[in-house]
């Protein structure tokens, strides 16, 4: 049976506002507030800034499973470690792999047992900047992806008058 298309549309017309009736209001939709910039893509060329070091172990540790590798964790005495290596490269204005007795005594001096290894920088802004750095350097990305490593430190210091302006330093142990 055909009904004609008044009744047709007057009957789908019923059953929307009947089916209208149950339906929870509308909600309002809350006002944005303030776009936050994610953590990886804040400059930390200034004053102040301090590095995501969660953002960054997360972000590593996702690339790390992405090679079917496992996460790290960070470590406060890594973190101690690579502040005070990014400091020292700050104070002098550039990044020397090579510094008064090497990296083990540093670990051991701050009570790190283990073989480590660090990646050293300059020059980037941001913690993304930093880390896209470090996968296209060969070396620098065989440390990220060493298989060894379970534990992290990473800081980021500012050096205003330096020519790079914020120096970067990641040790990964075991």
């Amino acid at each position: 049976m055909f009904l004609p298309r008044v009744k047709r549309f007057a009957a789908l017309a019923f059953c929307l506002a009947l089916a209208a009736c149950g339906a929870p209001p509308p909600r309002e939709t809350p006002a944005p507030g303030p776009a936050r910039e994610p953590s990886l893509y804040r400059s930390l060329s200034r004053g102040g800034a301090e590095v995501d070091a969660e953002a960054a172990r997360d972000m590593i540790s996702q690339y790390r499973r992405n090679h079917g590798l496992g996460e790290l964790a960070l470590d406060a005495r890594l973190q101690e470690v690579a502040s005070e290596r990014a400091r020292a490269m700050a104070r002098r204005g550039a990044v020397d792999s090579r510094s008064a007795g090497g990296l083990a005594a540093r670990l051991r001096a701050a009570g790190v047992d283990g073989a480590a290894i660090e990646n050293l920088s300059a020059g980037y802004d941001t913690l993304a900047e930093a880390f896209s750095g470090w996968r296209q350097s060969p070396a620098h990305n065989a440390r990220m992806l060493d298989a060894r490593a379970r534990r992290m430190g990473l800081a980021a210091v500012y050096a205003p008058d330096s020519k790079f302006k914020v120096f970067w330093a990641l040790v990964l142990t075991d």
